[in-house]
């Protein structure tokens, strides 16, 4: 059996246009492989993946219902408490609602939430106790 790995990460978005511009706007290039209905970024580590919440709720067969809290957060871990504070501040002007301000964290980092436009939350983080490597891939202790 083949190891489980995560490769891709699939967002279901209301407005697919308006999500493709805000990721582009914080950095990410599509792939040539996206098209009008799903949008492809190398993250360098995994992929992200942008479609429509509704096909992929009928895909997956479950209800589009939208939810509050969705029971995940995506992290984006950078190099320092300063790269925690330009990160928040970068995807505030990108689009992004600020939902908690970076600050020490009870386990020793430095950490703050943003939603991107789908309320999708995102931590920026600096763990100083986790390896980052240049492709942005997290080495665990």
């Amino acid at each position: 059996m083949a190891p489980l790995r995560l490769g891709i990460v699939t967002l279901g978005v209301e407005n697919l246009a308006r999500s493709r511009e805000f990721y582009v706007s914080m950095g990410l290039v599509p792939s040539s492989t996206s098209n009008d209905h799903i949008v492809f970024f190398d993250t360098g580590s995994s992929v992200l993946a942008l479609y429509g919440r509704h096909a992929l709720a009928d895909d997956a067969g479950v209800p589009a219902t939208p939810a509050g809290f969705r029971g995940v957060t995506l992290a984006w871990n950078v190099g320092s408490e300063a790269e925690a504070d330009a990160a928040l501040a970068q995807a505030v002007a990108c689009g992004a609602t600020l939902v908690k301000p970076a600050r020490r964290a009870s386990w020793g980092g430095y950490s703050g939430y943003f939603a991107d436009p789908d309320g999708h939350l995102w931590e920026v983080a600096y763990n100083p106790f986790f390896g980052l490597q240049p492709n942005g891939r997290v080495e665990l202790p």
